[in-house]
Order: C-alpha cells, then structure tokens, then sequence
C-alpha cells in the first residue's frame, strides 16, 4: 500500500504514519521550495499520485487527484469539506469509488475555546475597553448603556449545531451559569449541558430566547445562507452573534445592517464569506459590506484552530482513518458523500 502525503511532511510525520500502518507501506511526500509547508504544488505531487492507494491530505492541488486512479481512500485532515464539494472532489470519489474520510471533532477544543472567547470578548467589549487604556480615555459616565459591559450569568445561549463543537460549547457556558438550548435536525436526542434541544423547525422561537447564538452547525446546502433577515429579525434586540463553523451559513447584508442599526449589540466571528466562484474572501479584502470594519464586530480570521495540539491530532486522526481502511475496519469518520458530512 502507498500512502500520499498532500504536503510538505517532515521526516518525524512520515514516520508517525508508517508507524501505524501495516508492515510494508510506502509513505512519500512531496519535496521541493514552498511558501507554506501545508500546501503542495502539483509539479510536486504528479509524479507521486499515480500510483497511490491513500492520500492524506491538508490541501489538494488542482488537477492532481485526476491522476490518482489507483486512489482507494482519502483522509481528509479538515472537519469541513465543503472545499472538495466546490473542486468536484466528491463527484469524482462518488464515480471511482473512493472512501472519504474527515477529522472531524480534532480541532473541537480549540475552536470551542475560541468561541467562548468571542462571547466574553464582545460581551465585555474587550477591544474597545482597551484601545480606551491605551489612547488613557477611561469611559465617562460610568455605567452609560455604550460602555457597560453584557453577563453571561443567567443569560441564555442558544447552539446552532450539537456536534463535538457545540457540545463543548454548551460545557463551557455551563461554567458560566448559563441557560443553555440547543438546534439539531435530531432533536429527539438530548445532549449533555443542553437544558432543551429543539428541532430546525423552533429556531426562531429559540432565537427569540436567546442574549447569545453560537453557529457551530456544519456547511451543507441545506444550511448554505441559511441564517438570513427573518432570523435575524427573531434575535433578542440587542443580542450577540457568533459564527465558529463557515462563513456562509450567514446571509452579509442583513447581519451588516442589524449590526448597523444596534438590533444586533455584536457579532464575532473565526469564518468569512465566500461567493459562489471557487474563491474564498478573506476579512479584509474581500467582504462586499465590510462587516469586519464595523465598531461592534470581531473576528480571527480562520485562526481558531490555529493553537497547541491541533496539528499533532489532526495527523493522529488522520492516520488512524487509514490504518482503519488498511485494517478492512468501518470508518469511523466516514464522510457521506452524497450528504458531505
């Protein structure tokens, strides 16, 4: 069995991977000058994909999987693959019979993490609280509704999305003595730190409860946009909103103008826009309304998984979707290919 790395590996990873696999697996990845190690060119890749039976993956060059016609399983080291869906990825495994799978779950702590940050960084105004330190500006008057600080103490939260993100989410509000509920497609299925889990059909009633909304529900075309004016619009006046899953679960123009006329007291978000041509905008260049300029918003930029340990588990998982295939086992993170999750 060959096993491809989509990237720069280093020795250390190769070997990781070899490691876990049955004896007698060839493990190769690509050489050659690069801006970013994660990322691989396809003159790199060519020569190397044709004969391979696995692939994992942190990126795919263009064209390059076209040659893979040997290619029996593929470990995708993202929990999304939303990218392979716009590249044709799961059409083409769908034709060859190629098994998917993701990682999905891996960065869950990191990006739980993050938005919890959000939620205390927007509720405390922290950035502005701070440029007010900086620039010796201290606040004045006290207690004037534009420099009080929001609690999360008996607020409410409402999850969009109860996966291994959502879940944890709902951990760490608890924490906070918060009212917790929860919107799944099962809603049949409680999940711990939830006080209630309801049904797509109650998300507006939901949202009308909520101080803050937590997106964390994976990008599907089922909820591509799906986060709309009418939604908006069912949102507590001056609530907050938090977006840790894609960019496009939000529909931009109503959010900039809930978010411009104060019916939205925040929004922060690790997940930008894209739209509909393969290119993804990053804050900063490419959102049509400029959310990310306005007073009352924050955001990293896709830097939420960007933290300790991250990388190391997704490697881990990763290889374990491999040693599974090559062990004849179920895969346990199987993507659904008609679904994308």
């Amino acid at each position: 069995m060959k096993v491809l790395c989509f990237w720069y590996a280093t020795e250390d990873e190769i070997n990781y991977i070899k490691k876990a696999m049955p004896p007698g697996t060839e493990v190769v990845a690509p050489k050659g000058d690069y801006l970013s190690r994660f990322d691989c060119a396809y003159s790199d890749v060519k020569h190397l994909v044709v004969d391979a039976d696995a692939i994992i993956a942190l990126s795919v060059p263009q064209g390059a999987l076209e040659l893979a016609k040997k290619l029996k399983v593929f470990s995708w080291m993202h929990s999304g693959v939303d990218d392979l869906r716009q590249m044709g990825v799961l059409s083409l495994f769908r034709e060859r019979g190629v098994k998917l799978a993701n990682i999905r779950g891996a960065n869950a702590v990191a990006v739980a993490e993050q938005a919890m940050m959000f939620v205390l960084a927007l509720a405390k105004k922290t950035l502005f609280k701070h440029q007010a330190l900086q620039e010796r500006n201290k606040p004045f008057p006290l207690y004037a509704d534009e420099y009080r600080s929001a609690m999360l103490h008996g607020r409410t939260m409402g999850i969009i999305g109860l996966g291994n993100i959502g879940s944890r989410v709902a951990k760490h509000a608890k924490g906070f003595d918060m009212h917790v509920l929860g919107v799944r497609r099962n809603k049949g299925k409680p999940v711990e730190n939830v006080d209630s889990v309801h049904g797509l059909d109650e998300l507006h009633s939901v949202l009308a409860k909520c101080d803050y909304v937590v997106l964390a529900t994976p990008n599907t075309t089922e909820t591509y946009q799906f986060f709309g004016a009418a939604e908006i619009a069912a949102m507590k006046r001056g609530s907050f909103l938090v977006n840790v899953s894609r960019g496009n679960l939000t529909q931009e123009k109503p959010l900039y103008e809930a978010l411009k006329s104060g019916h939205l007291r925040g929004f922060a978000a690790d997940v930008w826009w894209s739209y509909g041509f393969g290119s993804a905008f990053p804050a900063g260049s490419g959102s049509r309304l400029k959310v990310h300029m306005l007073p009352n918003v924050i955001g990293s930029d896709d830097q939420a998984a960007n933290a300790d340990d991250v990388l190391e588990r997704n490697i881990e998982w990763g290889t374990q979707n491999l040693a599974e295939f090559a062990a004849g086992k179920p895969l346990t993170r199987e993507v659904n290919l008609d679904l994308g999750y």
